[in-house]
């Protein structure tokens, strides 16, 4: 919890007076929500939030960042966590359940910085599932369909309700566990092409920066 917290505030100091901001979801990038309300407040800088979900909106609110919208306003940096990151910056991401909307406001950002603890660095992704935001009509089909790239699909679950985890845009999500993901691109590609779903995991090639936190400090990874 520590590390999430060091590279959450060192992330928060890249945003500049005026900038508008991505604000992801998850843990880490709750500390970095949470520093930019400090800063607003300490500093009296002016920036605006443009959030990836219900959770990141309610944070922002609550640390008194301004809400916008992509409507309005393009974004100058987006902070974000990650499930996984490969040695090429390539990621997993939907733990939370909002991969679409971060994957829309991620890439559409001109800088996209990855905050991250040491132990989500990996040389190739897929220990982690890939998480796929799916139409509930299509479950069963999209889950046939991933068993051709030898993908093993379970139905997220919830643990405060019965039944399955309800994304912001009213979907289900798919769990793929796949073998070993040696071409990140090509999979992203081909998962989005099934009928039925939304947006997948993987984020690959859009990364400028990960910033990851380690008992030695936060360490910086630039794109190559």
């Amino acid at each position: 919890m520590e590390l999430k917290k060091k590279v959450g505030y060192a992330a928060a100091e890249l945003v500049k007076d005026g900038d508008i901001v991505g604000l992801g979801t998850g843990s880490t990038t709750h500390y970095f929500i949470e520093k930019l309300g400090k800063r607003i407040q300490d500093e009296e800088i002016e920036i605006m939030g443009i959030p990836t979900s219900y959770q990141s909106s309610l944070l922002a609110k609550d640390s008194g960042i301004s809400i916008t919208t992509l409507e309005e306003y393009s974004i100058d940096i987006a902070v974000d966590g990650a499930d996984e990151v490969d040695n090429t910056l390539n990621l997993i991401k939907g733990g939370g359940a909002a991969h679409t909307m971060e994957k829309i406001i991620d890439e559409a950002a001109d800088k996209f910085v990855v905050i991250v603890d040491d132990t989500k660095i990996v040389e190739t992704l897929g220990a982690f599932p890939v998480p796929l935001e799916v139409i509930p009509e299509a479950r069963r089909t999209v889950s046939e369909h991933v068993k051709k790239f030898e993908g093993i699909p379970a139905l997220r679950m919830a643990k405060m309700k019965d039944g399955p985890v309800i994304t912001d845009n009213g979907n289900f999500i798919l769990d793929v566990q796949f073998k070993l993901i040696e071409d990140p691109a090509y999979l992203e590609k081909e998962l989005n092409v099934i009928p039925g779903v939304v947006e997948n995991g993987i984020f690959a090639g859009i990364v400028d920066k990960v910033l990851v936190g380690t008992p030695e400090g936060v360490k910086s990874i630039k794109k190559k």
